[in-house]
This record gives structure tokens, sequence and C-alpha cells, in this order.
């Protein structure tokens, strides 16, 4: 399992960063424990429950353009079929709340699908779209300073938000 975000505090509480979350609180629900630095990211390694499936849960520290230098080596360690490897990522076409998840699909200009594309071979893993909203723009930089910028929902939302998203991915794996 992949989340998608950039690296350092400047990034932490911004919507481009909802799959670090995402994989915090999955993180957090199984009990993992602490990540080491390893495929150029923070990997924890477990179980979801006992006896349950074992999970590889990284966090590339690549920044997000640059996540399939981090996933492509992880997935090649593991000897992970493709349709194994599940993608936490925010989603700026899909309006804030919104949850869905599918195998493969466009891409949609998102950086960090480009680059784990690019590193994986095909486009054809799993994903959890997490949609964060977008700006009343096409603007590229107005695009970019809306999912770099600070959340503009309530914690409360971006919360729940963060726990329906984990759901999804529980519901995924099994």
């Amino acid at each position: 399992m992949v989340g998608l975000g950039n690296p350092g505090p400047g990034y932490a509480e911004t919507p481009h960063n909802v799959g670090f979350k995402v994989a915090d609180e999955l993180a957090r629900r199984w009990d993992l424990p602490r990540a080491k630095k390893k495929f150029a990211g923070e990997l924890a390694e477990g179980r979801t429950r006992p006896g349950g499936p074992r999970i590889a849960l990284l966090k590339p520290q690549t920044y997000m353009n640059e996540a399939g230098r981090s996933a492509g080596p992880a997935r090649g360690s593991f000897k992970l079929d493709l349709d194994r490897v599940l993608v936490l990522h925010d989603e700026i076409d899909l309006p804030f709340g919104d949850i869905r998840s599918r195998l493969g699909g466009g891409l949609a200009g998102h950086n960090g699908l480009k680059s784990l594309k690019r590193e994986l071979g095909a486009a054809e893993f799993h994903r959890v779209r997490i949609g964060v909203g977008r700006p009343d723009s096409t603007d590229p930089d107005i695009v970019a300073a809306y999912v770099l910028g600070k959340w503009r929902q309530s914690n409360a939302d971006v919360a729940d938000l963060i726990s329906r998203a984990a759901d999804e991915a529980e519901r995924i794996i099994g």
C-alpha cells in the first residue's frame, strides 16, 4: 500500500497529503510498528489483525512527482503483482468528501500517479481516490496553490474524510 504525499512539515496539513494521513490512520488501526526508512520512504510492515493479511505500508519521502522512485523498488523487493498494489491519493476531480476506488484507469494529470505508472510499468494498480475538491479555475498555479495550501474544511470534516478513506482501503484488502 502506498500513501501519496509530500515530505516535510510544510505540506503535512494540505489536501495533497491526504494519502499520507490515511496511511497514518491505517498504521494506527493496525498497530503497525514504527516505520523504517527504506526505499526512499517510510515503510511499516505487519498484519492488519492477528492472522490477517500481511501489509507493507509505504509513504514515499520523495516529492509527489517522484513517488514511483520509492514505490517501484519496494514493489520489486516484495515481488508483488501490480494488482496487489493499492495507492491512496488526493483527487481534485471528486468533490470534497467523495471516496471512490478502482483498479487502473486514467491519471487525470496527477503527477504522483504518473510517476507510479512510469516506475511500476503500468497504471493497473488499485486506487482509493480521496475527493478534496478543486478551485474554480483550471490555471495550474491556482490548482497547485489549492492542493498545497491548508485545508479549507473543518478539522472534523477532514478527520471524517480520512477515516472513511481508511475504511475503504480496509474493505479492498479484506
